[in-house]
């Protein structure tokens, strides 16, 4: 008998979907004797085969076993579930015969059969098994192997035969999905399984340990970070009912059929059961009861409330809530024996974002110049949805780059197949079509200033690199030492010495997000509305961190407090301090204000763990003057006669915005001059030049 082994099941890699191959450990393939390619057979409730390629080193001596959503579904185990693999001999497939799960699926056209031989190519089945192919686009197509000539294991290859019969219409898997479609989120999808798929798939477990177990999750977080998909792919693996309820399916024009609609799903998931009912934007069919007038949304929440936790035991059911306002929801929805947990599903981070991109860009045929990790670091701020838009963006970016070049009745000759490919230049184009969804209400920007156009501010320039960009770009470095990020920054200065370019200086460079506030726009006469208006920036930024805060001018926002609070400034200058003390050493938000009068701001934002550091602003030397002057020349036609070092001489204590307007004055006086002295041929290019006089008058016009 062949040597087996008994392993644990662990996800596939998001490369490595659809694929046709398991992941083992070398030592593993040593102990049932298999190489790389070699096909091995999987039991688990049911049998099925693989070919065998090693595992990642962090997978190394763990006991496990790398196979993907289809790999499981045909063995019949779940993740963390064990297998037992042994090593088998497998036969060229000369016939084929597989049945489409999806009644739209129409493969009468030779290129379509082509196109799926490809895909099937170098693939090993038995009967039974289920084959998910990416036919159309990114959307999975699903067939099941139904008959093999010769049995047993096979080997498809161009030579094989492939059969298709009439779609199987007893079967809907077109809107189905897995875990590894799921990015980004690894440590919320383990709790959700922990808290849906542990108590339908394993009920004894929670009868001998004499507990009850979750009946009811709450996902709240911004649109598009997945909270549908993850209840759809906690479904679809655990293969439980999946009803779904959306607010409009459920309200109804005549009295009381609303709650009965509620009391039909939830009888129709006890019938089913195991079953999950998912309730998306919960928020619309169950709102707080003492903020809504209506009578029928009152009657459903206390429908919803009794069918949760009534005196009904309503079995074996999970009810799955998701929002993206939980403080809509009924508090009485909210406490334990409803909906037990609550779990924010927010923003990826950068490693998240790569996940995401691998599993959008699986399928599509990309240059080998496209950099995901790039890419990455890029979409701060993207949600789920945003980079799936990006993909589908640089696609089509693609598309219109290609079409004029190649003819579409020939895209099958092998001359064209290099030419359609997605390039890293698509991506970058759609990276300027494509907002982040989280960013739009709160009007963040990419400052595309640089450090070269700052002029001067050598030394304050140096500290702000040390204190946000370093570690911004050396993460992981800095933590081994245990340094913090700095939650605030307060620049001081005359007005005119560059505090404001400083700032989009510095986020232009670090590549963050960049949020600039004044106190026009949280000022509101409705009581209250100033701070809420704060709050939802705060938040906004922490989900698109990293991200700077800028209050310019923040003595008009935070002035000191008096006794008597007439215009209620002294509300917003302590919930400003409330939210700068919440802010986390690891959120990637930090607060950088500037103002010209420090005496006027608030003595409590002077403390640390507010504003950090103070960094004071000075007048400009001559050496940094000569600076200013030559990045505001660049691009005039200076005569030979004028000497910017005088200049800077004779400009003693004036500022870079000062100087600035010298510039600027001197070049509209040269405008002045030339017109007056032009005639009717036009001008003469030798004449446009700004002389050292159109300076001099400058000068003497900002005494």
């Amino acid at each position: 008998m062949a040597n087996t082994l008994s392993l644990r099941v662990t996800n596939a890699m998001p490369e490595d979907v659809g694929q046709g191959h398991i992941r083992l450990d070398n030592e593993d393939m040593d102990k049932i004797r298999v190489a790389f390619g070699d096909v091995i057979e999987i039991q688990g409730r049911k049998t099925t085969v693989a070919k065998v390629i090693p595992c990642f080193a962090q997978f190394k001596k763990q006991d496990r076993i790398l196979m993907d959503s289809i790999t499981r579904e045909n063995a019949g185990v779940g993740i963390d579930e064990r297998v037992i693999v042994r090593k088998v001999v497998s036969q060229p497939a000369r016939t084929i015969i597989l049945s489409p799960l999806d009644v739209t699926m129409n493969f009468k056209e030779a290129d379509d059969l082509k196109h799926l031989e490809r895909l099937l190519c170098g693939m090993v089945k038995v009967i039974g098994d289920c084959i998910q192919l990416n036919f159309a686009a990114a959307r999975g197509q699903y067939f099941t192997v139904i008959g093999t000539v010769p049995e047993g294991p096979v080997v498809i290859n161009t030579a094989t035969q492939i059969k298709i019969t009439e779609p199987d219409v007893s079967e809907d898997r077109s809107f189905e999905a897995c875990y590894e479609d799921v990015g980004g989120l690894d440590k919320e999808l383990q709790r959700v399984r922990e808290m849906v798929e542990l108590p339908l798939k394993y009920p004894e477990l929670f009868r001998r340990l004499g507990t009850d177990a979750p009946k009811g999750v709450l996902l709240y977080g911004p649109p598009g970070t997945g909270k549908t998909l993850m209840a759809r792919a906690v479904a679809s693996e655990t293969a439980a009912t999946f009803l779904h309820i959306n607010g409009p399916e459920i309200i109804n024009k005549f009295y009381g059929e609303s709650e009965a609609r509620l009391r039909e799903i939830f009888e129709t998931a006890q019938r089913q059961a195991p079953a999950i009912i998912f309730i998306d934007e919960i928020d619309a069919i169950a709102p707080k009861r003492a903020e809504v007038i209506g009578d029928v949304e009152k009657r459903i929440v206390a429908q919803l409330l009794a069918l949760m936790d009534g005196l009904k035991n309503r079995g074996q059911v999970i009810v799955i809530g998701a929002t993206n306002m939980p403080d809509q929801v009924d508090l009485a929805l909210r406490r334990a024996g409803r909906f037990d947990r609550e779990l924010s599903i927010g923003p990826p981070d950068q490693n998240g974002r790569l996940t995401i991109l691998k599993i959008h860009t699986r399928n599509m045929s990309i240059d080998n110049s496209v950099d995901l990790a790039g890419l990455a670091q890029l979409t701060a701020g993207f949600v789920g949805a945003d980079l799936a838009v990006l993909c589908k963006e640089a696609g089509m970016n693609a598309v219109r780059r290609l079409l004029p070049e190649i003819d579409l009745n020939c895209l099958e000759k092998p001359e064209n197949s290099y030419k359609l490919k997605i390039t890293m230049d698509d991506f970058y184009q759609a990276l300027r079509e494509v907002e982040p969804s989280a960013t739009r209400e709160c009007f963040s920007e990419r400052p595309d200033t640089t450090w070269e156009q700052v002029g001067g501010l050598t030394s304050i320039k140096e500290r702000l690199r040390c204190i946000l960009e370093l570690p911004l770009r050396h993460a992981d470095l800095l933590k081994q030492i245990g340094f913090c990020m700095p939650k605030g920054i307060l620049l001081t200065g005359p007005p005119g010495t560059g505090k404001t370019l400083l700032v989009r200086a510095l986020a232009g460079s670090s590549g963050v997000h960049f949020i600039s506030i004044d106190s026009a726009t949280l000022n509101s006469r409705w009581l209250g509305e100033a701070e809420k208006g704060l709050r939802q920036i705060f938040k906004r930024a922490k989900q698109i961190a990293p991200c700077i805060l800028f209050f310019d001018e923040i003595d008009a926002m935070a002035p000191i407090r008096m006794n008597r609070d007439v215009l209620g400034s002294d509300r917003l200058v302590s919930q400003l301090l409330l939210e700068i003390d919440h802010i986390s050493h690891a959120a990637g938000v930090i607060v950088i204000a500037a103002t010209n009068r420090p005496d006027k701001v608030d003595p409590a934002f002077m403390r640390a763990g507010r504003f950090d550091f103070i960094l004071e602003l000075p007048l400009p030397d001559v050496k940094e003057r000569l600076e200013i002057f030559k990045l505001y020349t660049a691009k005039v036609p200076l005569a030979t006669e004028v000497d910017l070092g005088d200049l800077a001489e004779k400009t003693t204590g004036k500022t870079g915005s000062d100087i600035e307007a010298i510039c600027k004055q001197a070049t509209f006086v040269a405008l002045k001059r030339l017109t007056s002295q032009s005639n009717s041929t036009g001008y003469d290019d030798q004449h446009l030049s700004v002389l050292e006089q159109d300076f001099v008058e400058s000068l003497h016009g900002l005494q």
